[in-house]
């Protein structure tokens, strides 16, 4: 009985667990994604990185493009652009 009651409560803390491990995760990608940016190009408008990873986020192709073109609009590199916008919907 006490072996039940243990595996029942491990089996609870890991799933809880997984609930709090999975909350941050959306903002993570936005993170994730700006600073793949400003780590590669310092000298980047970190407000509109921020705004064209934001919009990255919602997912889709139209998400991408729009992040990648306003990125290129702020002399991002070309590469460094689409990795960071491929990052944040993820």
């Amino acid at each position: 009985m006490a072996r039940r009651i243990a595996a029942a409560g491990g089996t609870l803390s890991l799933a809880l667990g997984g609930l709090v491990a999975a909350a941050p995760a959306a903002s993570a990608t936005v993170q994730g994604c700006t600073s793949h940016v400003t780590n590669k190009e310092p000298n980047a408008t970190k407000e509109l990185v921020e705004d064209a990873c934001k919009t990255a986020a919602g997912g889709g192709e139209a998400a991408f493009k729009d992040c990648y073109h306003l990125m290129r609009d702020d002399y991002i590199p070309a590469v460094t652009a689409a990795d960071a916008c491929r990052k944040a919907p993820k």
